[in-house]
């Protein structure tokens, strides 16, 4: 009868369920939870990069840029692995976003400012997330997780020196003073 009810029930009170179970129950639980998400998340791919071509789009008629469509799923999926505890597959995924930027204008208080703000809270948490992987003893290849990490502060270099040429502001602050002192 689980399976009927789980079949049917709708996404809100699935995640009303979920949280109440895991709030309630001990440690352990939430720590298997987090486990099958992770298995579930490789076994369906998840922690393939994907193509991040046209997250961005040009704003018609101006020099500036705005979030694609595409941008969304990606978000979301990057969410879904820091939150489940796989940091440095969203890391990879976050690093490739940043580096989509590259090329790009926007202006100031626009959808785009405010995205990459996102953006950029994103990869702060997706930091912790990593720390949390390591300190937990799941990273199973410490050069992998280091090579993540440099590409990762390659792009924000990247973008921070390309903003400068054309006097914007920084979107990944954040990101970047996260990531100056973390030896991984």
């Amino acid at each position: 009868m689980v399976d009927t009810f789980i079949a049917n029930a709708n996404l809100e009170d699935l995640r009303a369920i979920v949280r109440g179970m895991l709030a309630t129950s001990p440690p352990s639980v939430a720590a298997t939870f987090t486990s099958a998400a992770r298995q579930r998340l490789v076994r369906v791919r998840a922690t393939d990069v994907p193509d991040v071509s046209g997250i961005f789009a040009a704003v018609p008629g101006e020099n500036a840029a705005k979030p694609g469509e595409k941008l969304d799923d990606i978000l979301l999926r990057v969410r879904t692995l820091y939150g489940s505890g796989m940091g440095f597959a969203s890391l990879r995924i976050l690093a490739r976003v940043v580096g989509a930027t590259t090329g790009l204008r926007w202006e100031e208080d626009s959808a785009m400012e405010d995205t990459l703000a996102i953006i950029d809270a994103d990869i702060s948490q997706a930091i912790q997330s990593a720390k949390e992987e390591i300190d937990g003893g799941r990273v199973t290849d410490i050069q992998e997780a280091r090579e993540v990490v440099h590409e990762l502060r390659s792009a924000i270099a990247e973008s921070q020196m390309e903003v400068k040429k054309w006097e914007g502001g920084f979107p990944f602050e954040r990101a970047e003073s996260s990531l100056e002192y973390w030896r991984v």
